[in-house]
């Protein structure tokens, strides 16, 4: 397996090939246990490896989903201890970390894209579709909730305009 898979170009200095070819290795065996355990039965490893190592060179080093360059220099530098000790802020950290993300439901032949960790993360088992809908909905709640702060704010500021330039009441005194 190492001979036949060069270190993608974008990787040149990044990482070595040793360890590119150990996070290929490794990657392979996780998504074709996984994808066994959900039934595939035709995933195959060799099939499996030149997907993945196809979606690495596709990638040109970016996200597929935002365009944003990974953190190829972050493979296999997680560490359990450190996570468990500082939670999340230890996984921010990581978000930008190249993960494999199914195209499709893993059931049939292998189809791969790289994207960050952090992406991948929010996708989950969502289907491309869904998880564009899935970010134009929170984008559209959030547009929302600024327009209606905005709004409030506005409103505020009119009521204290209005406030200061109101003669004073009359006292009572």
């Amino acid at each position: 397996m190492a001979a036949s898979y060069q270190l993608p170009s974008f990787l040149d200095g990044v990482i070595e090939r040793d360890a590119y070819v150990r996070w290929l290795r490794r990657k392979t065996i996780t998504h074709l246990k996984r994808d066994r355990n959900r039934g595939n039965t035709v995933a195959d490893g060799a099939a499996y490896r030149i997907a993945i190592h196809e979606a690495v060179l596709r990638s040109n080093g970016v996200d597929e989903y935002t365009g944003s360059p990974l953190r190829w220099d972050l493979i296999s530098q997680y560490d359990n201890d450190k996570s468990a000790a500082n939670r999340r802020a230890y996984k921010r950290e990581f978000y930008g970390l190249p993960t494999i993300d199914h195209v499709g439901d893993g059931l049939g032949p292998p189809d791969f894209v790289i994207c960050a960790w952090q992406i991948n993360d929010a996708k989950h088992d969502q289907s491309y579709d869904e998880f564009i809908a899935m970010c134009r909905a929170v984008l559209n709640h959030h547009e929302k909730q600024i327009a209606n702060n905005n709004a409030v704010h506005a409103e505020d500021g009119i009521l204290s305009v209005q406030l200061e330039n109101q003669p004073a009441a009359p006292s009572d005194g």
